[in-house]
């Protein structure tokens, strides 16, 4: 027999619902983490049009949907919350984010998880440019990005730490990922990709090998995530045929400023 703390944990919080329509960045902004810090848990935004920095630097454990195109620096700083956004999102998305979740299900821009801390990021379609760009890891802070689709140039830019799942899935049969420069001054970290890529495409600080035993384990954790979001199939995805893309260097441009 349940207990009533246990009853009571089965209950869905109640919904906050925000219509945003043309309220400006700041004002909604600061609506918003006045509900969170009254202990709201769940909110939807309505009719979302460009507003920026939703999200940013929000410290609780708050669900938010959000129903349209959210501005750049979406979840910047962010530390806790998860975001789904059902729609496309602007540039900047997760920049320097520490832990939590964001679900794009269209595509995002450019700069997506730049100098990303901690906490996962899921989107369905493409992103932009210099997606991945100096992100990083410390202890037991890992970020992990999935991207269903591919990427445009210096993808994974100067990256320092975390892992990144770039899955081609609406590549044709034998189209290559679009980016070039893939990794370029990459200096930790890992990225899995499924399909093909030509080593032309990769920064010269970028080797490439199979993944291991325990790479297969990152990937299919990655893939049994997305496909629960989005939808797939599992066993389908995992039999395509994944690169592991590594930094030779972990100080790549040593000599440069050595005497």
């Amino acid at each position: 027999m349940k207990s009533a703390a246990q009853k009571l944990s089965t209950v869905e919080p109640e919904v906050l619902t925000i219509n945003v329509n043309s309220t400006y960045y700041k004002e909604l902004n600061q609506n918003l983490r006045r509900h969170v810090l009254a202990g709201v848990t769940a909110i939807e935004l309505k009719n979302v049009f460009g507003q920026r920095y939703i999200g940013t630097n929000l410290q609780r454990p708050v669900k938010i949907n959000i129903y349209g195109t959210p501005g750049n620096d979406l979840g910047a700083f962010m530390d806790g919350p998860m975001i789904e956004i059902f729609g496309n999102a602007q540039d900047g998305v997760a920049n320097t984010m520490n832990s939590g979740e964001i679900t794009v299900h269209g595509s995002a821009g450019d700069v997506l998880g730049m100098s990303m801390r901690g906490g996962e990021v899921y989107v369905r379609g493409n992103v932009g440019y210099r997606c991945g760009i100096h992100m990083k890891e410390y202890g037991d802070k890992k970020p992990l990005v999935i991207i269903g689709g591919t990427s445009q140039d210096f993808f994974g830019e100067y990256m320092a730490g975390g892992t990144v799942v770039i899955l081609g899935l609406n590549l044709k049969d034998g189209e290559p990922h679009r980016a070039n420069f893939v990794g370029t001054g990459m200096h930790g970290g890992r990225i899995f990709m499924r399909g093909h890529i030509s080593p032309q495409q990769l920064g010269k600080e970028v080797g490439v090998t199979e993944p291991d035993a325990a790479d297969r384990e990152i990937i299919e954790y990655a893939v049994r995530k997305y496909v629960a979001k989005f939808g797939g199939d599992t066993k389908e995805i995992l039999s395509g045929q994944f690169s592991k893309l590594y930094p030779k260097s972990l100080r790549p441009y040593g000599r440069l400023y050595a005497y």
